[in-house]
């Protein structure tokens, strides 16, 4: 697949954050799977390697001061590019008291109020409508802000994904649904389970309008992302974004990956959005080879810092056992 990327229309300090917020994910990304096969990290792990276009382009077209993120279990992408500490991340994924969960949350369930990235949910489509919760919240206060609402395309079959855009359309509510349709909702193709396969036309049903975006082209998501959120934040109107994309690792680290073909990972390694970028900017002379270099190896030893963090602090004490326990 052919993909234009207008690089020389950016300023370069823009460009540079983007490739580096990339970078930075796949970086800890994969060291957290290393831990991982350590058995440093235990519970569940889904890793976003491959889909690093998605969080970055969209996350870099809000304001967190007064925007918000809610998304899936597959959440450490977005918590780092929020802004979200990788030494605490890492810690929360060794479940150590320095984590951003205090060691309670664990992959699924990173959490950070001051970025106003508010989870990391483990049930699938849980979190659709306590992000329509957030917006409607924005919207009753009258205050200026936007939600992005992520989450899989194994989603978009629960019925809290149609109440709350029913809800979002009727309230008129400034919020933007974000699938990010890696096409395997765990170990089937979303085409094998679904009788829709383009999902952003079922968004008209609630008269919300509905797009497909090149989830490896990070530019196409940051613009498109930009228009959504513009339309919420002056008019108050929700919209929905299908981005496709590919993640490279199994469901899960337990997950062989063995429903797909050798050749198909291949075809999608040759669409790798931080690559993508790279070249581009290459070319057209923004940096060079050695540029990049700079940028991935701050990001490998930045990974490599998170994890000495994350082993030097300390267990949870046994009295914060039912402390934040609510009910």
């Amino acid at each position: 697949m052919s993909r234009v990327f207008p690089v020389e229309k950016y300023d370069k300090g823009f460009l540079l954050k983007l490739l580096r917020d990339m970078v930075l994910v796949r970086r800890v990304e994969e060291k957290a799977g290393q831990m991982y096969g350590l058995q440093k990290i235990g519970g569940f792990c889904h890793l976003y390697i491959g889909q690093e276009a998605v969080a970055t382009g969209s996350v870099a077209a809000i304001d967190l001061t007064k925007d918000y993120v809610l998304t899936t279990y597959r959440d450490h992408g977005h918590a780092l590019v929020c802004g979200m500490d990788p030494g605490v991340l890492m810690a929360e994924l060794f479940g150590k008291i320095t984590g951003c969960a205090r060691g309670k949350g664990g992959s699924m369930h990173l959490f950070d109020v001051e970025n106003h990235m508010y989870g990391g949910h483990g049930i699938v489509g849980s979190h659709i409508p306590l992000a329509t919760g957030v917006a409607l919240k924005i919207k009753y206060k009258e205050e200026d802000g936007v939600v992005l609402c992520y989450f899989g395309d194994g989603a978009i079959h629960q019925g809290a994904f149609h109440e709350s855009l029913n809800m979002a359309k009727i309230w008129n509510l400034p919020i933007v649904y974000i699938c990010e349709n890696n096409q395997y909702g765990m170990g089937t193709n979303y085409e094998r389970v679904s009788a829709v396969h383009e999902f952003y036309i079922m968004s008209n049903s609630y008269g919300i309008p509905g797009k497909q975006v090149d989830g490896m082209n990070v530019l196409e998501v940051y613009e498109e992302t930009k228009k959504a959120v513009k339309q919420a934040r002056e008019e108050g109107l929700p919209s929905f974004l299908e981005i496709k994309t590919y993640r490279y690792r199994g469901h899960s680290m337990s997950d062989p990956a063995k429903y797909r073909t050798r050749e198909e990972l291949d075809e999608y390694r040759q669409q790798d959005p931080i690559l993508l970028l790279k070249n581009e900017m290459v070319e057209k002379n923004i940096i060079t080879e050695e540029d990049y270099k700079k940028i991935d190896d701050e990001c490998k030893a930045i990974a490599t810092q998170a994890v000495e963090f994350a082993e030097n602090s300390q267990e949870p004490g046994l009295e914060t056992l039912y402390e934040d326990v609510l009910a």
